[in-house]
């Protein structure tokens, strides 16, 4: 019996020491069959699987890119959907020849890209976004989708200027289906003169497939072409 009760007692003191540990950051390195390494990143209850399929890919930029995901997805979570994941798996990709794609928990960034514009970290908080929003498929417009990934960018990034990223002037030929950037703008500008807050509106009505093409008007008073003309002659 005091065997039992010693061992139990251990096995608590185990159990605190470990949700103490993992209140702040530490680091498990694993090497993988590829000769890739896996790094986990575990602080406040969020864990990041930081995958670099070149072991010799620049340190700064890897440690500024994991910084980046700790800084803005807890707050994204929070803000946005709460039953987010709290895992996320981030590889630094060799092969890939895009920019960066996230899916199911995971975001991929091409290396190239990075050896590119190495300044480019907020590419994870647009990323990461995405890893929040959750939309089931056909629940909302495609260019909504990631007009508001850009706007979370714009908004919770970390170092958009260091990236030489902003939004865009007004031009003539934008159209806020354009996705983006522009779309971005577009969602500032309704935030910032018509209605605070409708972007999370946004959000959670496509997460909850409530998105519907009204929701312009009964949040606004006007639809998305009219609101556009208001927003392009702003700017004229």
């Amino acid at each position: 019996m005091m065997r039992f009760f010693v061992v139990s007692l251990l096995l608590v003191v185990f159990q605190s020491g470990l949700i103490s540990c993992n209140a702040a950051k530490h680091t498990v390195m694993a090497s993988q069959k590829d000769g890739s390494t896996a790094d986990t990143l575990i602080r406040d209850g969020f864990a990041l699987v930081f995958v670099q399929q070149d072991t010799k890919f620049d340190t700064t930029v890897a440690s500024r890119l994991q910084e980046v995901f700790f800084n803005v997805y807890p707050p994204l979570v929070a803000a946005f959907n709460p039953e987010a994941v709290r895992q996320v798996t981030l590889t630094i990709d060799t092969a890939y020849d895009g920019v960066a794609y996230a899916h199911d928990g995971r975001v991929v960034i091409s290396q190239t890209w990075l050896e590119k514009k190495p300044g480019d970290v907020d590419v994870v908080t647009h990323e990461v976004m995405h890893i929040v929003q959750a939309y089931p498929s056909g629940s909302g417009p495609g260019w909504l989708v990631e007009g508001i990934a850009d706007y979370v960018r714009y908004k919770y990034g970390i170092d958009n200027a260091g990236a030489g990223w902003s939004l865009p002037d007004v031009q003539n030929d934008h159209h806020y289906s354009q996705s983006y950037r522009i779309t971005a703008r577009f969602l500032d500008w309704i935030e910032t003169n018509r209605k605070p807050g409708l972007v999370k509106v946004l959000d959670t009505a496509m997460r909850t497939r409530a998105y519907t093409d009204g929701i312009w008007e009964a949040e606004t008073g006007l639809d998305l072409d009219g609101l556009w003309a208001v927003y392009t002659a702003d700017f004229d």
